[in-house]
């Protein structure tokens, strides 16, 4: 027990919000509480909500995904959210910052959480860059994908207005599918083979790069303005969609599909990793992006009810989308009379072909289209910016000296755009799909959340307290949360079993990763994919070596000094609650 214990301590008292050097420029709070729901809105609400979770869905089983994606929803989505969240507005310091002061023997969770911000930089924007391809293909008079009169069309695409689709040849393909594959990626056959970049997808993603940076440059107050419109637009756009799909043939068997549970697949562990990893994606959960929204509030905010509004539309909204995707694919499948199971391809471009099919059949399709679109890149631009912000200011709260200093935030933005976007550019490649697919897959989803989930119940739940954090909790708004957050924050109890219990699985099952169009991951993509995996969990440990490496004294002294540091901690926080 002695190893658990923090092995520094860190200045405790400071002025929120402010800047502690009057040379230095003021580290911002929110202008509004809406402002603060919106960012954290727009951060958890994205394309894990109207692309992953109906992929997932429409992956394991249809409706059975249900029942593990509650189970973690209740058992450590909500627990964890509220933690990062008031961990966040309690210390007013960003995800690396926040671990120093509370847990430091544990600072390493800041590290590896933005190293996963970094690395979800790199891929999660070139879903924007397809998306504006899209969007600069719907001002056409007729719609490309609606039609084969394209040179990129084959001789076995068949168009929305033959008849019979039952009657075709096996090897028949939608104009659409032709679309996604021969125009926008123009997909190769071999993961090995990468080619040269795509310079229209290159430049899409380039423009896409520009928006994110002047959304962010300017810090809180910027994002605080844009919230208003990205984190609102997506749902009146998705309120379209849905009546239309519900309004096609076909559409009931798509939602029976999406509702009724294939109970044999709970028996697959690849189910529950899913469901896991989705709770934790699309809740932003262990990204430390939550932590830095939360640091931007003011001390007294009423963050557990937020937590409670903003996880119930995080998951409302993606129930939501599943019936938007599903009765699209009902439609679909009714057409080509085969089974839904059997209708699209599995992978991330599902959005890329029900969507673009099912503004097709709208009247004014080029009007639906760029609405469509522009839903998909708002969704995804608030989600990319944000996460910025807490990647910057994490750095920022390290080294205030250096970089709120002139321009010195604005040059250590450019600097990471800069690069992420050079890495991206593998990803626009006739080979980029593959590549992007093992970036979702190992960078920042699967293992390296569900352990680094483990290691924050440890921090909270049996280093610092979990009754300590509750009254810090009670600190800020006035009243305890209720007793069940306590039982799910220790690492022993509900978290570390769920979580445990599916990763374990999943090693006993583990198979090598199945890529676009059934391509098989050969050994170097495997280990390029746990490698990005190891560069951020390796930190955990890494940290705590040269922490133990660099504190004077034993780790029997530094453990009478976690009371007193504890107690110094209230003290201050509460002397900053009653002003």
């Amino acid at each position: 027990m002695w190893l658990l214990q923090p092995v520094m301590c860190s200045r405790v008292l400071r002025v929120r919000g402010q800047a502690e050097d009057s040379s230095l420029q003021d580290r911002g709070q929110w202008a509004s509480k809406a402002e603060f729901l919106l960012a954290v809105a727009a951060q958890i609400i994205g394309l894990g909500n109207v692309w992953r979770f109906p992929y997932l869905c429409y992956k394991n089983g249809g409706g059975v995904f249900f029942v593990p994606y509650m189970l973690f929803l209740v058992v450590c989505g909500v627990p964890l959210f509220l933690l990062e969240t008031a961990l966040g507005q309690f210390t007013s310091l960003g995800g690396v910052g926040a671990w120093m002061k509370i847990c430091p023997l544990f600072a390493g969770l800041g590290f590896a959480s933005q190293m996963m911000i970094l690395h979800s930089c790199v891929y999660y924007i070139v879903i924007l860059a397809w998306a504006f391809f899209y969007l600069c293909s719907s001002f056409q008079t007729q719609l490309p994908w609606s039609h084969c009169n394209n040179t990129w069309n084959t001789d076995s695409c068949r168009g929305f207005d033959r008849h019979n689709m039952s009657d075709l040849s096996e090897n028949a393909t939608s104009p659409v599918i032709e679309f996604w594959e021969r125009e926008v990626l123009d997909l190769s056959a071999s993961v090995d083979r990468l080619d040269s970049v795509n310079w229209r997808l290159a430049l899409c993603l380039l423009l896409v790069w520009t928006v994110c940076y002047f959304c962010v440059w300017k810090g809180v107050k910027s994002i605080g303005k844009v919230v208003y419109v990205t984190a609102t637009f997506p749902y009146l756009m998705l309120l379209v969609l849905l009546v239309r799909g519900v309004s096609l043939p076909g559409a009931v068997d798509g939602i029976v599909y999406y509702l009724k549970p294939n109970h044999t697949r709970l028996m697959d562990p690849q189910v529950w990793m899913d469901a896991g990893t989705q709770i934790f994606f699309s809740y932003g959960i262990c990204l430390g992006s939550l932590t830095a929204l939360g640091s931007y509030n003011k001390f007294n905010n009423d963050c557990y009810k937020d937590c409670f509004r903003l996880c119930l539309l995080n998951s409302s909204t993606s129930v939501i989308a599943g019936f938007a995707i599903f009765s699209v694919l009902g439609f679909m499948a009714q057409e080509k009379g085969v089974d839904i199971a059997d209708v699209v391809q599995s992978g991330p471009g599902l959005a890329f072909i029900a969507y673009p099919r099912a503004v097709s059949m709208m009247p004014l399709p080029q009007l639906w289209a760029v609405c469509i679109f522009l839903m998909i890149l708002m969704l995804g631009l608030d989600t990319q910016f944000v996460s910025l912000e807490a990647l910057i200011m994490s750095v920022s709260d390290l080294y205030p000296t250096l970089i709120r200093r002139c321009h010195g935030r604005e040059i250590l933005l450019l600097l990471v755009c800069l690069v992420c976007f050079l890495i991206g550019l593998l990803m626009v490649t006739p080979g980029g799909l593959y590549v992007f697919q093992i970036y979702d897959n190992f960078s920042c989803s699967g293992a390296s959340l569900l352990l680094l989930s483990v290691c924050q119940s440890v921090a909270i739940g049996w280093i610092y307290s979990a009754d300590r954090f509750s009254n810090n909790i009670k600190a800020m708004i006035g009243y305890q949360p209720l007793c069940i957050f306590r039982l799910c924050w220790p690492s022993s109890e509900n978290i570390s079993v769920c979580v445990q219990g599916t990763f374990g699985f999943s090693l006993m099952f583990w198979s090598p990763l199945t890529l676009a169009n059934g391509v098989t991951a050969p050994v170097w993509a495997t280990v390029m994919g746990w490698t990005l995996t190891l560069s951020s969990v390796s930190l955990l440990p890494l940290w705590a070596i040269y922490s133990l490496m660099n504190t004077p004294g034993t780790l029997q002294q530094t453990n009478s000094s976690i009371r007193e540091v504890a107690v110094i901690m209230e003290t201050a926080y509460s002397h900053e609650a009653s002003r």
